[in-house]
């Protein structure tokens, strides 16, 4: 009796043992994955709001780049890109060494993503309905991974790897802005972003690119940044064109004539290229992706998903969505890994703003995350204050320009007459904001005698100072006209 009493406490201990010790390698692998990050340097002493250093057109669109070799990109570990398709333009198939986080600025249109191992959902017959409307008969049957529809004020996550392609199905220009997280552990290479093509030729926007860093080696950058630009220097077509043409044939099973097809040597379009007709694919309509995504945000616990049934689009821009609201000042909306839960495995987050004129964001600070800042509309004064008090950035962030605040450094932002809205990718999962100022304060937390004893002042201070404003995070102008009357 005694040995089975032992025996079934001993069988306890062990698992729970076993249970503490695989929580503990959760903890630790998630450690491990926020490690490759220390290896960038963030010595800055001063910021610049950012626009595009290069610019690459195509048949039927334009592909711009922001200097991957600033301090401040090279601080957070990004790259930042951006591209503008227009009508029946095709983004065409490639992937990256690096997760990615794309936000749908303007427009709609729809994207697939290829996710290794995973089925051909999407299929048909010869006489289904194509996503152009018309009858496909004469195309025969076809078969796919899901086709998304996207639309303004979208966010699409993808895993390093993935491929992906981007069409415009709309009457404007879809315009999108893309943050590859170089420094992420998914990225095995190095802090260059690699893009990968499956098809087309990208020869002149490669040769360009490996120019610009081949000059900046020249002129005597250190032997880690010569590092970071190796590889990135030579040019090329797609990943088929290295391939021998025979090996391509075997392997498909065609003649060599489409296996030179598939490499694109002579192809001069670019990389977003004119889709001659309605681009027949198979997908729902919006309505009913709308109805999914609202069953998703109703029901969805982060447990029913599949690798191969994972979200990667979700809207920050819908009203509706506001995490915070002041009717006077403008609402904030975030994603995360609570609500998309891919982003868990990127290690990524965003945040979307809108502030009305003259209103102003909390000064705050992001605990556990660089935060890159995309201006979309309007403009704003923002101030960014490091560790030691220095203020280094004060001016104005306007639409198009990008900024860059690494993580735990103050930053305050103030809309102009015409208001300001952006978009914020976030070097973590579940990205954390401490406000310093407002009902949900660092000051406001602290006790009244340590705030006197603190800043030297009497308690009728310490008591404005922790209660004169009772709005939290998006503080509207109205307070600071009341404050400037008394």
């Amino acid at each position: 009796m005694a040995y089975s009493s032992l025996l079934s406490l001993s069988l306890c201990f062990f698992v729970l043992f076993h249970g503490c010790f695989a929580q503990i390698e959760q903890e630790t692998q998630r450690q491990r994955q926020q490690q490759q990050r220390f290896r960038t340097e963030c010595h800055i002493d001063n910021l610049n709001a950012q626009e595009p250093t290069q610019r690459f057109e195509s048949e039927a669109g334009v592909t711009e780049y922001w200097d991957q070799n600033d301090q401040q990109f090279q601080c957070a570990g990004v790259a930042l890109v951006r591209h503008f398709i227009q009508r029946r333009g095709l983004l065409l198939p490639s992937f990256s060494n690096a997760p990615q986080l794309i936000y749908v600025v303007q427009g709609r249109g729809f994207q697939g993503a290829v996710i290794p191992g995973c089925p051909e959902t999407f299929q048909s017959d010869s006489s289904s309905q194509g996503r152009g409307g018309r009858r496909s008969q004469q195309r025969g049957s076809d078969q796919h991974q899901k086709v998304r529809q996207i639309r303004e004020g979208d966010i699409l996550a993808l895993p390093a790897g993935v491929a992906h392609w981007i069409y415009n199905d709309g009457e404007s220009q879809l315009v999108l802005v893309s943050l590859l997280d170089t420094s992420n552990q998914a990225n095995q290479l190095d802090e260059n972003p690699r893009k990968f093509y499956l098809a087309g030729n990208p020869q002149q926007e490669q040769q360009q690119q490996g120019e610009r860093q081949r000059q900046r080696q020249r002129w005597g950058q250190g032997q880690g940044q010569s590092r970071r630009q190796e590889g990135s220097q030579q040019s090329g077509s797609n990943i088929f064109s290295g391939f021998d043409e025979d090996f391509l044939a075997d392997s498909f099973n065609v003649e060599n004539e489409l296996a030179r097809r598939l490499q694109s040597r002579d192809d001069q379009r670019g990389r977003i290229v004119f889709v001659q007709d309605e681009l027949q694919v198979l997908s729902p309509q919006r309505q009913e992706q709308e109805r999914e995504e609202r069953r998703w945000e109703r029901d969805d616990n982060g447990v029913e998903e599949t690798f191969c049934t994972l979200r990667l689009q979700h809207n920050i821009a819908d009203p509706r969505n506001a995490d915070v609201y002041n009717p006077r000042g403008g609402r904030l909306t975030s994603l995360n890994s609570l609500n998309l839960p891919i982003l868990r495995y990127l290690q990524l987050s965003a945040e979307r703003g809108v502030l009305y004129n003259n209103a102003i964001l909390a000064p705050h600070y992001n605990l556990n995350s660089h935060s890159v800042i995309f201006a979309i509309r309007g403009n704003g004064r923002i101030q960014v204050v490091r560790h030691d008090g220095q203020n280094i950035f004060d001016g104005e962030l306007r639409e198009g320009q990008a900024l860059t605040v690494p993580q735990n450094f103050a930053v305050i932002k103030k809309a102009g007459s015409e208001g300001f809205e952006w978009v914020a990718f976030k070097t973590n999962d579940n990205a954390m904001r401490n406000p310093l100022a407002g009902r949900l304060s660092a000051i406001r937390a602290i006790p009244e005698d340590v705030l006197i004893n603190s800043y030297r002042i009497n308690r009728e201070q310490a008591r404005r100072l922790k209660f004169s404003r009772d709005e939290s995070t998006v503080f509207s102008s109205e307070y600071s006209a009341q404050r400037r009357r008394y």
